[in-house]
Parts: C-alpha cells; structure tokens; sequence
C-alpha cells in the first residue's frame, strides 16, 4: 500500500483537456480542472470497493487484536504473577484497573491529537507507547514498577482503540460502513484468542525460568514480552506503508494530499483494469478551508489556552442535537465497561478458583484460603478454558457482520446487552465448574455484538471534526468504569463475589434500556 502502488493516474476532464499525473509528483504540478468537484462520500464511492479495504481491514484489525492483547495479558498474569510478585485479591484488582487508569488518559489526549494533526501519526506514537513499555514490564521486579510500566503502556492502548475506528471508518463506502467496522471489530476476539492461546503455550512451560541480574525470569514474563509484539509490528507497518485518513485531510483543507489518498484506492482496487482515476477537484466548504489556515498560524503555548484547546470538544458534545446522544453514550459506555471488564478480567482467576468443583463465589473459607496456595505447578485447564471463552466470541462476530447493515447498530446493541444482563445473572445460579464455563462463554458470545455495535454507532454519530475527541472521551469515562469494576471485584472476590455479580446484571440491564434512545444510524452518511 505504498505510494508506488498507484504509479500513475489519469484526470480526464470535460473540457477536452487530458492529463497524466505521477503520484510521486510534487503537488504543485497537479492542475485545476473545471469538473465538477466531488463531494467526500462521492469520492469514496467513486474510488471503489476491493482489494484496499480488504488490505486495510488486516493492517487495521492487527492494531485493533494488538490493543486487545496488551489489555487481556493481565487477566492470564494473575494465576502465576501473583506468587512472584507477592499480590493479594486487593492487589490484582489494582494491577487489572491501573492499565484502564492509563487509557482513560491516554484516551481523550490521543483522540485529541487525531483530531488536530492527523489519525495516521497519532497512531504510530500510541501504537509505539503501547508495545515499548508493555515489554519493558516484563522485567519489573517489584510490583509498584511493573504497575507504573503498565500503565504507561495503558496511555497508548487508551490512544489507538478510539482512533483506530476513526481511521477506518473514514475509508468505507456508507453502504459497506457498518458491515466494515463490524469486521474491524472481530479482530479483538482474534487478540482475545492470541492472547489466551500465547498464555495457555507459554505459562505452563517450567523451562521458561532463567536468572536475568537477579531477576527470576519466569514464564509470565517470556508471555509479556511476547504480547507486545503485535503493537510493535502495528507501529512499524502503519509509519511505513498507510496513509492519512482522507475525510481528516479533506476536514483540514488538504485537498491535493486527499486526492493523491482516494488516487492509491481506485489504483489498487482496479488494478488490472483500464478505468481511469477521473477525479480532479474535491469539494472542501470554504470555513475548512478557514480552520486549516487558523491551524497554520501562530499558537501561544500558554498553559491555560492548551486547556481550553483540548476541553474544548467535550463542551461541543453536549450542545444542541449533541447533547442526548451523548449523555446516553456516557451512560452506555459506563454500564457495558463496568460489566465486562470487571467481570472478564477476572475470569481466569474464577477457572482456577473453580478448579476444585462448584461454583467460584460458593465457599467463602475455600477462596479465603486462597492466597495461601502455591501458584505452580501451573494448571493449563485455567488456559485452556480461557481460551475457549474467547474463542465463543466468534458467533456473536459472524451475526454482527452480517445483519449490522440489515438491522442497523441500535438494534442489535438493546438486545445484546439486555441478554448480557441475563447471562452474567445466571452466573449467580451455577453449581459447576462446567455449567460456569458454559455461563462464560454464552456471555463471551453476546456481549461482543454489544461491543462491536457500539463501535459502529460511536463512528456514525459525531462529525469528522469531533470524532476522535468523541470515541476518546467516551472510552475514557468506559476506562472510568472498567477501574472501578476492577477494584469492586478485587475487594469482594473474597468475601462475597455474588455482590458485584449482580451489580454488572443490573448495569447492564440499565444500558440497553438507555440504548433505545440513540437515534438510528443504519447506512448513514459521515458528516
């Protein structure tokens, strides 16, 4: 997906005049036409639909699975890390809730910075942070720095969630936008899955132990390491070989730069054809024209003026037609993060609790006495488990790509989390080791089509300008949730886990009532 790829492209215009144009050209060289100037969704329709947004739907969704594994690497830790790194239930919680802190702020700051200077540069650096200091904590060897190390690594993970789906959306045709994200969206059930399957392979191996200076490098460690691969690679392909988001450069006054983008799409999806690329003008609305100008002019780096900057996108969230639409996404984006990162954080840690039979929050005494127990030899049920959970994913991916366009994102977000709800109260009921692996998985499975519907929605809601800043903010007050969630489950698991059970039934019955108020987006333009 390089600029070579699209080595030359032909403008042909009305008035008799036919010229070529080289991609690598300077962007002086490119002429004025009297075509008529397309409007975004027309250039991208005319740009065609084939092999670019299948190959961007892979380098996207590797970031996306890249994200996905650095966050769930955590909950896998927790049956072994605990030992070496001497962690109570109290501390675990705070380990799962610290890369959420990290996010949450690294959420809005990235979205920010999507939204100022561009989603492809923002995406590199948050993609880096994420990947360097994920790997460095594998060598911590006191806890209070292999927190610190993750939550920086927290900052980055909370940058390229949001602007990843701003990025990719801003590529797809309005009628394949919902069924393209959706698919987008299945590639953090394939992090979910790498992780469990990189977890159950390494963690049991007891030949992964070597002395590092001092340092016990455990097989956990070795797993640590290896989830920040995917980001590092992410970072790597995304600074060589993809190019800016054409709606953002075209938002920004850019017009050449937004040419020569859409100029690379036709030119891959119609490679072996003799179509010619016929676009010659975009039409960018004179106060963007404005705004890029402004951009370019003096900035007076004080303090209180970079504040205001940044604030400044919350305030417009909530102003106008914006503001219900917001409130009830605040509201969403709390109950769904809250219910699913409290409780699948802690999954694993449930499995190995259950290991004995019966139900994780059955025998106050037996979980009491679970600290006391030594973490290895490590059981690979625990993994394995783990994996099949996030491998239950799948169905509820395959459904959400293919009915996403025909029902429409505000749907199947109601339903699924009201079946959510039901699901994680069932949990209360269990008696088995099995019927609790069961419970997981069917939650597993229906809580994605939640998560993978709100990612359409959070794109096809708010205008290029606030898109980032939107989905950053949201995420942000979901990383909110997901710490408290974390923490609630740390300090109860051990004494009545039932307790924060219930209180994700409850939270995320309250999302899906509070779904129905969204306005319908099935197939909408971007604005």
């Amino acid at each position: 997906m390089s600029n070579s790829t699209c080595s030359r492209c032909t403008c042909i215009i009305r008035r008799e005049v036919i010229f070529e144009r080289s991609i690598g050209d300077n962007a002086n060289d490119v002429q004025r036409s009297t075509q008529r100037k397309r409007t975004y969704e027309e250039a991208v329709e005319d740009a065609g639909f084939g092999l670019f947004h299948g190959l961007l739907l892979v380098v996207c969704g590797w970031a996306n699975a890249s994200d996905a594994v650095e966050i769930l690497c955590v909950s896998f830790l927790l049956p072994t890390a605990r030992c070496d790194l001497h962690l109570s239930s109290s501390d675990m919680g705070l380990l799962t809730a610290n890369i959420f802190l990290g996010m949450m702020i690294g959420g809005y700051m990235w979205g920010y910075l999507a939204d100022q200077r561009g989603r492809q540069k923002v995406l590199v650096m948050s993609l880096t942070v994420n990947g360097v200091f994920g790997a460095l904590a594998s060598f911590a060897p006191r806890f209070w720095l292999f927190l610190l190390l993750r939550f920086i690594s927290g900052v980055g993970v909370g940058g390229s969630i949001p602007v990843i789906f701003s990025y990719f959306s801003e590529f797809q045709p309005r009628l394949k936008r919902g069924a393209m994200i959706s698919a987008l969206a299945t590639f953090w059930m394939a992090g979910n899955i790498l992780a469990a399957g990189l977890a159950w392979l390494v963690i049991p191996r007891t030949w992964v132990r070597f002395s590092l200076g001092g340092l016990d490098f455990q097989s956990w460690r070795l797993f640590v390491v290896l989830c920040s691969v995917p980001s590092l690679t992410s970072a790597l392909i995304f600074s060589l070989a993809m190019p800016e988001s054409p709606r953002f450069l075209m938002e920004a006054g850019r017009e050449i730069e937004a040419l020569r983008v859409f100029c690379r799409m036709f030119a891959i999806n119609h490679r072996g054809s003799l179509k010619t690329f016929s676009i010659c003008g975009l039409h960018i609305p004179s106060e963007k024209k404005e705004r890029e100008t402004r951009r370019g002019g003096t900035h007076t780096w004080c303090f209180v003026n970079l504040l205001k900057q940044g604030l400044a996108p919350i305030r417009q969230l909530f102003v106008g037609e914006l503001a219900s639409r917001s409130v009830c996404l605040v509201v969403i984006f709390y109950c769904i993060s809250f219910g699913y990162y409290g409780l699948w954080m802690w999954f694993p840690e449930l499995f190995k609790r259950a290991e004995d039979g019966g139900s994780p929050c059955a025998n106050v005494s037996r979980l009491q006495s679970h600290d006391n127990q030594s973490c290895y030899p490590v059981k690979t049920a625990v993994y394995m488990e783990g994996f099949i959970t996030a491998a239950s994913n799948l169905p509820g991916n395959i459904f959400t790509v293919l009915l996403m366009d025909v029902i429409g994102g505000k749907a199947l977000l109601c339903c699924s989390l009201l079946l959510s709800s039901v699901s994680v109260f069932l949990i209360y009921e269990v008696k088995t080791k099995a019927q609790s692996l069961l419970i997981s998985c069917v939650f597993s499975g229906v809580s994605v089509v939640a998560w993978n519907s709100l990612d359409v929605l959070g794109t096809e809601l708010y205008p290029t300008q606030l898109r980032s800043s939107a989905l950053g903010f949201f995420t942000g007050i979901g990383r909110v949730a997901a710490i408290m969630g974390n923490i609630v489950f740390g300090q109860l698991v051990d004494t009545n886990c039932v307790i924060p059970v219930l209180l994700v039934s409850a939270l995320l019955l309250t999302g899906g009532i509070t779904a129905l108020r969204l306005p319908r987006t099935k197939q909408a333009e971007l604005t």
